[in-house]
């Protein structure tokens, strides 16, 4: 090839790159460095890429390029392929991301370009552009078929494949042709068949596919590609097809397709599996696939719609007479016909389910779980397992009815059996897809499930815990019979189960487990030497305790539960391990929740022992948790009593200020002088402290006795001698008074009382409760006192209109003031406070 022209490059001709090739022993080197154009090269109609030195100008690479998809963009600055004239492979680093991105758009359009000229049979003809009709199938003319077959194009294969198939003797010829290679032994005809049917296949076509694989033809296909040139010895797969492959009918199958698409979709999955495994690609292996599916289709489509057969199935099943051997056939279709159901349509699927519902498959697996035989009970677990994928409700309306309920003890008896390989999961499964919560529909049934399975099948799966935890749990017992031994994953498995009704549906469950003592019993599992038992049965109590309810608090405190659990943290030591973070964890679960019953009793009982353990965080944060309770739980009791007392307090002062407010201005002036002379002698008014046993208030009495000084050494009384305050204060004060009604009324009321009993020391004049609170007066000053006191309200009662009953009512409201309790108790009764106000 010559060397291509300079052209006049420019910045977006010409790009700098190095060249990069890649040698035998798996290294790239460095061809140089320059700058690459794509372009027409001398004496040729091909674009190509080219790259010239920047130094000498000397060719560096030309690379025509190429229609195939051979090209490769790496992190945004390398472009590879594999060159297929050299075999070699071949990269170029772009210096910049602009100019990779360039030059790859370019190689993608001048692909583009030569595709369609390639289909329109322009500058760029294809190998097989002029072919019009296959060659005729003979011996001589197998290379040339085989050329056409494997060198084809994209646009040449879909024309093959029109050949093909307008050909109907091709394929009969070409079998023709096959057996008389095989017959003389002619092993380069063999392995050109061999190609050929491969390349065929390899088209990807539905119709050849299905032409091929049909009864006729598709056994000597296979003995076609026995003969693979990559295998030094000839397969076998006729001989294992016809002599190894048994096809057993469990009930005779009447209709010739059925039959027909059965045996088409073994020979299939054979040939995909087995013969064609490492040759197929992904996009055959789908087109395969599907086919399958489609004909698992038609099968269960037919079968389902032949009443007959579906009765005589069921019949065969239900009869006595039947053997072992033809139920074990009859179990075994039935469940290849359940899981050939999935081929079908969703609402195909729920018609067939509920035909077979209908027809008592339930009360067959019934009796298929009681068969002793392991396999069939598996077989009929994974039948359940189906109905429950497609439609659950459909086996709890069955297990909800009288004659289902044996079905689900069988299942549960099934989940404590050891049937090899954790098979008990299975029945697990089954089981809490019949009792989950979560499912749209189907709740009266779930509830119904729920009950049966607690009242009947609870206290059977604890009695295994039991059982197992027992010192006679293995070995001979002393009857001389030898007890079976359950495995630790049964055990694991129940302890699941029972977690999973609590998240399920605490309130009954949480009845149940109390009345059957089931918490105490799967703590035996703490006996076990299996530390994951032991973590499975903290976490049950972990998730009993979630439920947050004080009757199971009780009842831990009271039956002492979590003494196996903090018997076997301190067994545990300081040992780090799913067992000591699982306690941990439930100690933590304690503390948050609140559970002050349950912190108490933990503390008081077990910190002894735990108090080794005070450098672990979750232990200090419980045990100040603890404290925490015990010194809110006294002023706790104070705050309600006060509480108590001040509602009760405000509720009066609503009536009576009400009352207050709505009587005459003038009316209040003279009903307050003489109520003030008529009220002073009375015991009652200094709060009960100089009161006779005879004499008693209307109301309930004081809330505070002050008789004893000791009960309040620290109290100082006022200063006798206050600043004098004026009468326009006095009525700011009460006017604040009338319109603070809306806020705490019992602030306001001892400030007004304050303010009051200042008022009355600056005139001289003291109270009868005064006298007895701070200090004991002779009966002279309380005489003079009263004096002063007519004589104030004479002077306040001369004014006129507003200013009189405005006068009138502070000085009412200094008069009462002072004969009440000029220094406010933090416990005055209701009345007193309404009196003051």
């Amino acid at each position: 090839m010559g060397a291509p022209d300079k052209p006049q490059s420019n910045s977006n001709s010409m790009q700098r790159v190095k060249v990069y090739h890649l040698n035998e022993d798996g290294k790239w080197d460095d061809r140089g460095t320059g700058h690459v154009s794509i372009d027409y090269v001398e004496r040729s109609e091909e674009l190509s890429l080219c790259v010239i030195d920047e130094e000498d100008n000397e060719t560096l690479l030309v690379h025509p390029i190429n229609t195939e998809d051979i090209y490769r963009k790496q992190e945004d600055t390398i472009i590879s392929w594999r060159d297929p004239e050299r075999s070699t492979e071949l990269a170029l680093s772009f210096q910049e991301t602009a100019g990779c991105s360039y030059v790859w758009d370019q190689i993608c359009t001048m692909q583009r370009n030569l595709y369609v000229s390639s289909l329109n049979s322009e500058p760029f003809p294809s190998l097989n552009s002029e072919l019009r009709e296959l060659p005729a199938v003979e011996l001589t003319t197998l290379p040339l078929i085989l050329k056409i077959v494997t060198e084809s194009g994209m646009s040449d294969q879909m024309r093959l494949t029109e050949l093909i198939l307008k050909d109907h003797d091709f394929f009969r010829n070409l079998m023709d042709v096959f057996k008389i290679c095989e017959d003389l032994e002619n092993v380069d005809g063999l392995h050109m068949i061999f190609n050929i049917v491969k390349g065929i296949i390899l088209l990807n076509s539905s119709q050849i596919l299905e032409k091929i694989f049909g009864d006729e033809m598709i056994m000597e296909i296979i003995g076609c590609l026995e003969y693979d040139p990559g295998v030094p010895h000839s397969q076998h797969h006729r001989n294992f097809l016809k002599e190894h492959v048994v096809f057993k009918e469990a009930i005779p199958i009447k209709n010739p397709l059925v039959l027909s698409k059965i045996h088409q979709t073994y020979r299939i999955g054979y040939l995909k599996d087995v013969v064609l495994a490492r040759v197929l690609d992904d996009a055959i292996v789908a087109n395969l696939n599907s086919v399958i599916h489609a004909n698992n289709a038609i099968v269960v489509s037919l079968l389902k719609d032949d009443s007959t057969f579906i009765q005589e199935l069921f019949a065969r099943l239900r009869s006595p007479s039947t053997s072992m051997e033809s139920k074990k056939n009859l179990v075994y279709f039935l469940h290849e016909f359940c899981s050939l159901s999935k081929s079908l349509q969703v609402v195909q699927q729920l018609r067939l389910f509920r035909d077979l519902m209908n027809e008592g498959i339930f009360h067959v697996i019934e009796e298929i779980l009681q068969i002793p035989d392991k396999k069939l009970v598996l077989i009929g677990a994974d039948i359940l397992a189906l109905f429950l994928t497609q439609d659950p409700n459909l086996l709890r309306s069955y297990v909800v009815r009288t004659e289902g309920t044996p079905l689900l003890g069988l299942l549960v008896k099934g989940m404590m059996e050891d049937f090899g390989d954790k098979m008990h999961c299975q029945f697990l499964e089954i089981i809490r897809t019949l009792l989950d919560a979560n499912a749209l529909s189907g709740g009266a049934q779930r509830a119904n499930i729920m009950d049966i399975f607690l009242e009947k099948h609870i206290p059977e799966l604890v009695d295994v815990i039991t059982a197992s935890c027992s010192e006679k749990s293995s070995g001979i017992s002393e009857g001389g019979a030898i007890r079976v031994r359950t495995k630790p994953e049964v055990l694991l498995s129940i302890c699941e189960l029972l977690c999973f009704c609590i998240m399920q549906d605490s309130s009954r469950t949480k009845c149940s487990f109390l009345q059957n003592n089931v918490a105490e019993k799967v703590l035996q599992l703490t006996r076990r030497k299996e530390k994951y038992l032991v973590v499975a049965a903290v976490r049950f109590v972990r998730t009993l305790l979630s439920v947050h309810d004080d009757h199971v608090q009780n009842y831990v405190v009271k039956n002492n539960v979590l003494k196996p659990i903090i018997d076997v943290f301190i067994a545990n030591g300081n040992r780090y391990n799913l067992l000591n973070s699982a306690i941990l964890d439930l100690l933590e679960h304690i503390r948050k929740g609140n559970a002050t019953i349950l912190l108490k009793y933990i503390v008081d009982t077990f910190w002894d022992q735990l108090a080794q353990f005070q450098c672990l965080a979750s232990i200090q944060a419980f045990k100040i948790k603890y404290e925490q309770c015990l010194e809110s739980a006294v002023p706790q009791n104070t705050a309600d009593a006060v509480d108590l007392r001040i509602r009760v307090d405000e509720r009066a002062l609503d009536k009576e200020e009400e009352d207050y407010f709505n009587e005459d201005s003038d009316e209040e002036d003279s009903a307050s002088a003489s109520n003030t002379k008529k009220e002073e002698p009375k015991p009652h008014i200094s709060n009960g402290v100089a009161a006779s046993p005879a004499s008693s208030s209307p109301r309930s009495g004081g809330l505070v006795d002050y008789e004893d000084d000791e009960d309040d050494e620290d109290y100082k009384p006022p200063p006798k001698k206050q600043p004098e305050v004026s009468e326009e204060e006095e009525g700011e004060l009460l006017g604040l008074k009338r319109k603070s009604l809306s806020e705490n009324v019992f602030a306001v009321l001892c400030s007004t009382l304050s303010q009051a009993v200042l008022a009355k020391k600056s005139q001289g004049t003291t109270g009868s409760a005064a006298r007895t609170i701070v200090t004991k007066e002779p009966e002279d000053s309380r005489s003079s006192e009263e004096n002063n006191s007519s004589s104030s309200d004479d002077e306040n009662h001369k004014g006129d209109g507003v200013a009189s009953s405005e006068h009138g009512t502070s000085d009412k409201g200094k008069k009462l003031n002072g004969e009440e309790s000029l220094v406010v108790a933090p416990k005055s009764s209701p009345e007193m406070a309404v009196n003051g106000s």
